[in-house]
């Protein structure tokens, strides 16, 4: 084939899920039911929502000889005509591999975005510049046609199979009229109402310019007893106006967390700091977000309070489009750690066990390794409904011990450095970032965390030196940077 018109070329990179499979079959429909030539084949990612699958369709006009053409196996790039992509970091994804060509190329990309997993357990901010993909999928792309496709599903009803199917109908980068496209949805005979809905959304979303997603903010939650009542009013009579959000939001979590007094006493904490501080109560305000965020550290309980409660499992449900007559069955990989369990336990007894060789071998081997668990069958939900009903008993707990003494320090140890250079003092408490998660994740943080405080306390560190060692700390998961700073 010598004309660029006889032969077009799509790849389609989808999320496990997302129905790539679906959108290629359909594409090869369309061309089929209008005398074209398709093939369609697939490369698999690594794996469900943490791997991309591209789907290659190429398309070819019958020339009347009776000669078939030989089509590719894979896309190449330079030689793609269409790009479609069901998330932004699938966009660039594409163009890092060259798929999308200016001046040749229709890309099609949502710009919603699903973190994966090496973005989450960053030690820091692990997000992806999304900013630098659009710029470059306009500057590689004869047509960019972006939007947020996750939103446009929420709308429909439908699912993101759809949704691009329409967008693709939409850009006219296909020889194919309105109606084909139609009759392939209908053809297939599964969820065609609902696919309608997706594609006459996706189709409109095409025609208009590239939107990014609507950020919302969280409203800030409104207390709903006299105690949270009482606890609201405390904020609004003993903070300043700059940190009063974030201390009614860590009153709501702490309450969440654990009750009200926990709450009363986060306050409490909170006001022997605005005692130190003065305009613009850039402390108190750091403190109010910071210090929440620690007295409600990851505990056994608290994972597993939160993957029983129904809120989650309506969520999940809505994400893989369950109907209302459909059972779910959630598997989780679990991997509590023997020190995590001895850390449950009230204080003598768990540091008795792990300080007990003994009982290290005996008990320790049934938590040497991971499991999945069903953790919507009745044995395993029950088991955890019952380590998280274990809240009552948290502030007689080790890990409960524990973490209040090292709040404590390290609020004392800010109070101090606020008589003096209040600059300091704010940059130890944002050194608060450190400590996330759990397991392994939450050892390292704080390891870092204790090296940065005893290097300040050694040499005196001014804020800014402080803040340059939190960000190396932050920068890689192997601590590299921060180890090669304090060895200098």
């Amino acid at each position: 084939m010598t004309e660029q018109a006889n032969r077009i070329t799509i790849a389609i990179l989808a999320l496990g899920g997302q129905g790539g499979g679906v959108l290629a079959e359909w594409i090869q429909h369309v061309a089929r039911s209008e005398g074209w030539l398709a093939q369609g084949t697939s490369v698999p990612g690594v794996a469900q929502r943490t791997g991309s699958t591209v789907y290659y369709v190429e398309l070819a006009r019958d020339d009347g000889t009776g000669r078939l053409p030989v089509m590719a196996q894979m896309p190449m790039p330079g030689d793609v005509d269409i790009v479609i992509a069901s998330e932004l970091m699938e966009t660039g994804r594409a163009l890092l591999r060259g798929f999308s060509t200016a001046n040749r190329t229709t890309l099609i990309g949502s710009t919603h975005r699903i973190y994966a997993i090496g973005e989450k357990q960053a030690m820091g901010d692990g997000r992806g510049s999304g900013e630098r993909i659009l710029e470059a999928a306009h500057e590689r792309s004869k047509r960019f046609i972006g939007f947020d496709m996750e939103a446009a599903t929420d709308r429909s009803g439908s699912v993101i199979s759809a949704i691009m199917f329409g967008a693709l109908a939409g850009s006219d980068a296909l020889p194919f009229p309105t109606e084909s496209f139609r009759a392939a949805i209908e053809h297939s005979g599964i969820a065609v109402k609902s696919n309608f809905a997706g594609f006459d959304e996706g189709f409109a979303a095409a025609q208009q310019p590239v939107a990014m997603p609507v950020e919302t903010q969280t409203p800030v939650p409104a207390p709903t007893t006299a105690e949270g009542r009482r606890l609201a009013a405390r904020v609004e009579a003993e903070l300043p106006a700059i940190a009063r959000e974030a201390a009614l939001r860590g009153v709501a979590r702490l309450i969440d967390w654990q009750d009200h007094g926990y709450a009363a006493l986060y306050l409490d904490r909170l006001a022997a700091i605005r005692a130190l501080d003065f305009a613009p109560f850039t402390l108190t305000a750091e403190t109010a977000r910071h210090l929440a965020l620690w007295m409600s550290y990851e505990d056994t309980i608290r994972v597993a309070d939160i993957k029983t409660r129904a809120g989650r499992t309506d969520k999940i449900r809505s994400e893989v489009k369950a109907q209302p007559e459909q059972l779910m069955g959630v598997t989780e990989f679990m991997h509590p750690r023997f020190q995590e369990i001895c850390e449950t336990l009230p204080k003598g007894l768990g540091r008795w066990l792990l300080n007990s060789d003994l009982a290290q071998r005996l008990v320790g081997r049934f938590f040497a390794k991971g499991r999945h668990v069903e953790t919507t069958s009745l044995r395993w939900f029950a088991a955890l409904r019952l380590v998280a009903a274990m809240r009552g008993m948290r502030p007689r707990s080790l890990r409960y011990a524990e973490e209040q003494e090292r709040i404590e320090n390290w609020l004392a140890l800010a109070s101090e450095q606020a008589l003096h250079d209040r600059d300091r003092a704010i940059e130890i408490i944002r050194c608060q970032r450190l400590i996330k998660g759990y397991g392994d994740t939450f050892e390292r943080g704080l390891g870092n965390f204790n090296r940065i405080v005893a290097h300040h306390q050694a040499k005196d560190l001014p804020a800014a030196e402080i803040a340059r060692l939190r960000e190396l700390a932050l920068a890689d998961e192997g601590c590299s940077q921060l180890n090669e700073a304090l060895s200098a």
